[in-house]
């Protein structure tokens, strides 16, 4: 129902309106309500409503520059798992060996912190190298948002070869270890580290490759792919 048209709806949103203007903190929810109350109108909202000054969170209907917003979602995303990662680790730690900054590392690595990124990764395969079980990273849409092209052409290759792939779970998830391996990788080779720290993560890639279990297949790509990038670019064999 549009707004324009119906004086108990407009009122409504006149005080949740004004509500958000007099809040110090706008929260996630509120930007995105706004902006879709912007597109459901013909005009501005802040020209039909007698809200005030609205210029400090309105985002424009014609405004083709969302990257601050998806930032900002991302980073809320990225809290959230976080979250729900210490959860797990909480009520799952006795079943398997659960980290909880993997997916921090992966934001630290789509922001260009590779030094964090690689702390974090190393930390976490240190932690996750000799665990009888280690648990997964399902690969949804905001987990690929966060990864490299690389990685995302993957799981495109894999759908392609086989469209019935994504039924199976596994087919469509990455081990915490490999995802830590393979963000170690890239990090050194981003900062230039020395063959000796590149070596010792290709034994560990070597490692995790003989023990980790024949159907996961985008775990073995994965690796596969730290473990030729790592060849190619420096003098191993």
């Amino acid at each position: 129902m549009s707004v324009t048209k119906c004086p108990v709806i407009t009122g409504i949103c006149q005080r949740y309106l004004k509500c958000m203007y007099e809040m110090r903190q706008i929260f996630d929810g509120d930007i995105l309500v706004f902006k879709l109350l912007n597109f459901s109108l013909e005009q501005n909202i802040c020209s039909k409503l007698d809200v005030g000054n609205c210029s400090r969170f309105v985002i424009c209907v014609t405004e083709l520059d969302t990257s601050e917003l998806v930032e900002l979602l991302q980073k809320s995303a990225v809290e959230h798992l976080t979250t729900c990662r210490q959860l797990e680790a909480q009520q799952f730690g006795s079943v398997g060996t659960i980290v909880t900054t993997d997916y921090e590392a992966l934001y630290a690595y789509k922001l260009g912190d590779y030094q964090r990124c690689l702390q974090l990764s190393t930390q976490n395969v240190q932690k996750l190298l000799n665990a009888d079980c280690v648990f997964s990273a399902a690969l949804e849409q905001i987990v690929n948002q966060l990864l490299d092209d690389d990685i995302v052409s993957l799981t495109v290759l894999m759908v392609v070869v086989n469209p019935k792939c994504r039924q199976k779970y596994w087919n469509v998830s990455i081990t915490q270890l490999t995802l830590s391996l393979y963000l170690m990788t890239q990090c050194q080779l981003k900062l230039r580290h020395s063959e000796t720290s590149l070596a010792q993560t290709l034994h560990h890639i070597k490692c995790v490759q003989r023990r980790i279990q024949n159907d996961r297949i985008f775990d073995h790509l994965t690796l596969h792919l730290a473990s030729r990038t790592i060849v190619t670019l420096t003098n191993f064999e």
